[in-house]
């Protein structure tokens, strides 16, 4: 167990990655960042961090900019790619100032070099920053193009020795079909991770399953919009998926 302040519920992991997508900051909005909504979301992420659990993140970009998108209306993919990982930059940036104005020291952290706005990702001077109670925010992805924020948050989790990947969605877990879609869609508990590849369940994209998978890192499903949620569970309680 995690040595917990004062008051506070206990929790069994220590280290955690909280993935959640560029669409998830844009609120109500079809487009860019909605304030109040990276406000709440940075609430939710001070939760667990007085639970004094060390927390790392990685937000992806599609509020602004999808790589796949562009790629699809004639921008060349590589291009495309650097796009979308310019775009996640900027939502840590945006994340990074809301949590530093709730009291939360932050870092971000970028696979693409640019010294004036963020660190260049060196993994010990990053487990050095969690070690200190600082919040971690991954941007850029790998660095690489043809590889989503994805398959970039399995690789940091695992570099960080996280102990599980808390994927926040705008449903309470994994469903056997589109709940918004399908009145009689069933929410799994549990599900192994061959399941969600061969049902093509849209977790995470493959390489990102199959990278958690190989290195037997869990990866926990929950809705996001739900106050109170990523605390609630990360002490044991309340409605999620985990896939192991």
């Amino acid at each position: 167990m995690t040595e917990q302040p004062a008051g506070q519920p206990s929790t069994k992991y220590k280290r955690v990655l909280l993935k959640i997508s560029g669409e998830a900051l844009m609120g109500d909005q079809g487009y860019g960042l909605h304030p109040p909504t990276v406000e709440r979301i940075a609430r939710e992420v001070k939760t667990v961090h007085d639970m004094g659990v060390e927390i790392c993140m990685v937000i992806g970009g599609g509020n602004i900019f999808r790589g796949l998108q562009g790629s699809a209306q004639g921008v060349e993919r590589t291009t495309a790619d650097y796009m979308g990982m310019l775009a996640t930059v900027m939502n840590a940036l945006a994340m990074q100032g809301a949590l530093e104005t709730i009291g939360i020291h932050t870092r971000v952290i970028s696979a693409i070099t640019m010294n004036e706005v963020a660190e260049p990702y060196i993994r010990r001077r990053a487990v050095r920053h969690l070690e200190k109670k600082r919040v971690c925010i991954f941007a850029a992805g790998t660095g690489n193009p043809y590889f989503t924020t994805d398959t970039a948050a399995t690789l940091r989790a695992n570099e960080m020795s996280c102990e599980a990947i808390f994927k926040g969605t705008k449903v309470d877990g994994v469903y056997d079909k589109d709940p918004a879609k399908h009145d009689d869609a069933v929410r799994y508990d549990r599900i192994t991770y061959d399941d969600v590849l061969a049902k093509h369940l849209g977790v995470m994209d493959a390489s990102a399953i199959a990278l958690a998978r190989d290195n037997d890192l869990p990866i926990i499903v929950f809705s996001l919009d739900e106050p109170g949620g990523f605390k609630t569970i990360l002490a044991g309680q309340g409605t999620y998926t985990i896939v192991s």
